[in-house]
């Protein structure tokens, strides 16, 4: 009996000591697991904090960028400028250029349009095609004239705007545009000039060379008037007819200036990441001193800031 009786305590001491055993696994599956959620959380918190600094510093670039732009009249405003700061541990270069450095999708003229697909490698006629094209795109027929253009999109699936362009990124709607050829147009077109013409002395060498293509024939590479603060042309109704090409050029020469500056912010930080955005602003007044047109983030660089010599 005693026998019995001490192999039935062995018995109940080996169940509990199973029982505490499993529960220390559990206990200790709940902690790695715990730990396991801290981690992410702390993870996703340090992500959540470098999203805000990085919007916070593209914030002070642009407040210091159009206080700059503000501090000269309109005739006087330089169109490109760079500067660099320090804040938060992070180090912020910003550079910002005019607009007018650009192609207006909106209102530059057929011929200007054609010259920079052919500057980028397109044939004569499909660039004259591209042209016309986007000529479609954004001009709205007259009334009681058949809508030719609205059929070019049928197979497609959807109708042109036959509006303004909202974004450059419509282009690639635009049919009979090759993805390759609208992605090498992309970072010479805009559609905040606000003006047909360009600024020569800050445009990329394809957009000079398309309107140095484009003045051949029509002997007035920059000719159009000049943007007004509202970001439409001066003589411009802002309605989808009126940005044809067929308007007639002007006789004077003048150079485009745009009140619209594309702002672009590379931050350095402390980690070593690196992040760079790219804002367009139009400058107001007084009372808004700028506002927002558009804002996008982890953009590749492309204004290079130029380089200081030291004397």
């Amino acid at each position: 009996m005693r026998l019995a009786g001490a192999h039935s305590r062995d018995s109940q001491r080996g169940f509990v000591i199973v029982a505490v055993l499993w529960i220390l696994m559990a206990l200790s599956s709940l902690a790695m697991i715990f730990a396991l959620y801290l981690s992410a959380s702390a993870r996703a918190m340090a992500i959540g904090d470098t999203a805000l600094q990085n919007e916070a510093l593209v914030s002070a670039g642009l407040e210091l960028a159009a206080y700059q732009l503000s501090l000269t009249a309109d005739d006087a405003r330089p169109p490109r400028g760079a500067f660099h700061f320090r804040m938060d541990d992070a180090n912020v270069t910003v550079t910002f250029i005019s607009e007018a450095a650009r192609i207006d999708l909106n209102l530059a003229p057929k011929e200007a349009l054609a010259a920079l697909f052919a500057v980028l490698g397109a044939s004569k006629d499909a660039a004259n095609e591209d042209a016309d094209r986007i000529i479609g795109w954004r001009t709205l027929p007259a009334p009681g004239d058949a809508n030719g253009e609205a059929a070019r999109y049928a197979p497609l699936g959807y109708s042109p705007r036959q509006s303004l362009f909202t974004h450059v990124d419509e282009l690639a709607l635009v049919a009979g545009l090759s993805p390759a050829l609208v992605e090498r147009a992309l970072p010479f077109v805009t559609v905040f000039n606000g003006s047909s013409d360009i600024d020569p002395h800050i445009a990329a060498p394809e957009v000079v060379a398309a309107f140095d293509k484009s003045s051949n024939a029509n002997k007035d590479p920059f000719g159009g008037g000049l943007a007004s603060m509202n970001g439409s042309p001066a003589g411009m109704n802002g309605s989808p007819a009126s940005a044809n090409s067929s308007a007639p050029p002007k006789n004077d020469a003048t150079v485009a200036k745009s009140p619209c500056y594309r702002i672009e912010t590379t931050i350095g930080f402390a980690n070593g990441r690196r992040s760079t955005s790219e804002v367009v602003i139009a400058l107001g007044d007084k009372q808004e001193p700028y506002r927002i047109l558009s804002w996008q983030d982890d953009v590749e660089p492309q204004n290079i800031p130029p380089v200081r010599r030291r004397s």
